[in-house]
């Protein structure tokens, strides 16, 4: 009987170097796909980050620009708060706001330097003329709208305002009073206490006139 193990020893063998060779060959021959997912679908999409993912710091977005408050309105000297429209909060003068002087200025004509001055502890304005009537006569002195500054005029606390009251020579067609009588134009229908004024001799006629209230005595007594 032959011995055949040494050819079966052989066979072997070469059924095991052709089982290594296919081996290292399929392994350098399978690309690299990387990991898959679960599904078989392939590699996995990186997945873009939403436009209102929240911060690290745990917020919800990004927060709204801080906008600056309105800066509050200046203040004057007297404490009040000052606008474009600050006039509108200021109120006319009235004889309970004032004090009234009148200064003999020319004899001759019995011509009168007429004053104000503020005495109440805010601005006002002294608006147009002063209402001026001559003791127990009836009318008013006539006013000279040529003198008026088309403004008016406002008043701090101790400023003053001016008004020429003008007379005329005696004819002997007037009659003479001893004191005057002087009211505010307030535009509106406020009751005021009339100031009254000493003006011994003054001679009252229809040459009586008065200037509007301007800033200075000069302007009032030569216009």
């Amino acid at each position: 009987m032959t011995d055949h193990r040494p050819v079966r020893r052989g066979i072997r063998r070469t059924f095991a170097v052709l089982a290594t060779v296919s081996a290292l060959a399929l392994t350098a021959c399978g690309p690299d796909q990387g990991p898959t997912d679960q599904t078989g679908g392939g590699a996995e999409a990186p997945t873009a980050s939403p436009s209102g993912a929240a911060s690290p710091s745990g917020s919800a977005g990004p927060s709204k620009p801080v906008t600056p408050s309105k800066p509050a309105a200046p203040s004057d000297s007297s404490g009040e708060s000052s606008s474009p429209d600050g006039d509108f909060a200021v109120f006319p003068c009235s004889t309970f706001d004032v004090k009234f002087s009148a200064t003999l200025a020319e004899r001759t004509t019995s011509s009168y330097l007429l004053k104000i001055t503020n005495k109440s502890g805010k601005p006002c304005k002294v608006l147009d003329y002063p209402i001026v009537t001559f003791g127990d006569l009836d009318g008013a002195a006539t006013e000279r709208s040529e003198t008026h500054p088309g403004t008016d005029i406002r008043l701090q606390p101790g400023e003053s305002a001016y008004a020429g009251l003008m007379g005329g020579v005696n004819n002997g067609t007037g009659r003479t009073v001893d004191s005057i009588a002087m009211t505010m134009n307030t535009a509106s229908d406020l009751e005021q206490v009339p100031l009254k004024a000493s003006t011994p001799g003054l001679y009252v006629s229809t040459e009586n006139s008065v200037t509007a209230w301007l800033s200075n005595a000069e302007d009032a007594l030569s216009l």
